[in-house]
């Protein structure tokens, strides 16, 4: 690491990040405005409110300026940010019973979801970034436009969505 540099890392909730008892002094030990900092930091991540959102600030030892970077929320907390739930459980009761799934989303959310996660997801076409969503709906219990995730994959591989997608990447 360049001795030049302090990096703090932290998570915060979207919005709602406040200084704590591990940041404000080391901010403070830099002369700096903890306050502002952490006003920029609740502007920054402000979509992403009831998530956590990991934060990394940057300061210049010598100059005392500052860098915020904010990343990105995992693939499954913007999912249930979607598909409005909290939490996406089956009980051993409810799976008993046939509950297969807790919610759906639509596939429109589904490629909003994909496009934030653009750069970090793996795959060499925009349509394997989809398909990662799509199974991580399947992990979650969620149905797309009401189809098991599945099914959506293989529609995927048939073409089904290609005329979706083109309109949507070129908004």
């Amino acid at each position: 690491m360049n001795e030049d540099k302090e990096i703090i890392e932290f998570l915060v909730e979207g919005g709602k990040a406040s200084p704590g008892p591990t940041t404000a002094p080391k901010l403070s030990a830099h002369k700096l405005n903890v306050g502002e900092i952490f006003s920029k930091i609740n502007q920054l991540t402000k979509d992403f409110a009831g998530m956590e959102v990991p934060v990394k600030i940057i300061i210049d030892k010598q100059t005392k300026k500052y860098e915020i970077e904010i990343g990105l929320p995992p693939t499954a907390s913007l999912l249930k940010k979607e598909a409005g739930i909290e939490v996406a459980k089956i009980t051993k009761e409810e799976a008993e019973k046939g509950k297969k799934y807790v919610g759906n989303i639509s596939f429109e959310k589904v490629l909003k979801v994909t496009k934030i996660k653009e750069n970090e997801l793996e795959g060499n076409s925009i349509k394997a970034k989809i398909k990662q969503v799509v199974g991580t709906c399947k992990s979650l219990h969620l149905t797309i436009d009401g189809k098991d995730p599945k099914e959506v994959i293989k529609e995927l591989d048939e073409g089904k969505y290609d005329e979706i997608i083109n309109k949507f990447l070129n908004q």
